[in-house]
């Protein structure tokens, strides 16, 4: 199983981008997804989730109506699509098989994300 992130960039406050995390290895819908965000000095915060059966999704509150996760089977991606950026979504973005973090899970590389005017 492989995740690989990409998506990242420099981007202004209230721009958008848009994250991919593709899996291969495994179906996509084998595991839950989620996005983690990393800055240096901070804990790493659980952004977005999709469930394996792809029901409701979940946010953490500092993203919430900014940031939607989805499911691409066509692409074999689960995508982050987050908008009205802000310097605090600044940081390191990891992908990951499940909807908490464990370090036993499968990790994409992480992409890096920069909000700067």
């Amino acid at each position: 199983v492989q995740l690989q992130a990409s998506g990242g960039g420099l981007v202004q406050p209230g721009g958008s981008l848009r994250l991919s995390c593709a899996v291969s290895g495994v179906a996509l819908d084998a595991y839950a997804i989620g996005w983690f965000r990393q800055v240096p000095g901070k804990e790493r915060e659980a952004v977005a989730c999709t469930s394996s059966r792809d029901t409701s999704p979940r946010y953490s509150d500092s993203v919430k109506g900014r940031f939607t996760i989805s499911r691409d089977y066509v692409a074999d991606a689960v995508h982050l699509q987050m908008n009205s950026l802000n310097p605090d979504d600044s940081g390191i973005y990891y992908c990951a098989t499940s909807c908490t973090g464990r370090p036993y899970d499968y990790w994409g590389q992480g992409t890096q994300v920069t909000v700067s005017s």
